[in-house]
């Protein structure tokens, strides 16, 4: 493996982590007008900087982990983390590799690492959503098991055509 996987444990990888969420913010805002608009509905400037300043809390130990990827140079490769949506649930977010680390693994490796922790921490399954405008997510999501399913929490009737919903269950 030509990258290593940890959680956030320093102010240098929280920095790292939200210099990632910034960049895949532009990637959604880029990849063409519907993510634009329900990037900047959802987390529009403002309430991204709030939500960037508050990460380590929202998503803290023991019913969440904020992971960093780093190369072997020691290079930020991709971030990934997940909250509790309830006493069952495990959401996971922002999970991001940036294209000169893609093809690697790293996502599929982030996303079975926040799989692995939510079911240590006992939730009996795990959430997630993307656009459908992003591929590369919809075919990791299937590939590693989670299931397509509607929405898990309140959404805007205008924007489902434009959001796929999965879970997985933890449970055997």
């Amino acid at each position: 493996m030509s990258f290593q996987i940890l959680p956030v444990t320093s102010a240098a990888d929280l920095d790292a982590v939200r210099a990632l969420c910034w960049d895949y913010r532009q990637v959604l805002i880029d990849n063409n007008p519907v993510d634009l608009e329900i990037t900047e509905r959802f987390y529009p400037v403002p309430k991204y900087e709030t939500l960037m300043a508050g990460l380590a809390q929202e998503h803290a130990r023991p019913k969440g982990i904020i992971l960093l990827a780093r190369d072997t140079t020691g290079l930020p490769a991709g971030c990934g983390m997940s909250h509790a949506l309830d006493a069952h649930t495990s959401e996971i977010k922002r999970v991001f590799v940036p294209e000169s680390h893609r093809g690697q693994g790293i996502a599929a490796h982030l996303c079975t690492a926040l799989v692995d922790q939510a079911r240590e921490d006992g939730f009996t399954r795990v959430v997630l959503d993307t656009s459908t405008h992003l591929p590369a997510a919809k075919h990791l999501y299937d590939k590693l098991g989670f299931a397509r399913r509607g929405p898990y929490q309140p959404m805007p009737e205008d924007l489902l055509p434009h959001l796929l919903f999965f879970e997985k269950s933890l449970t055997a």
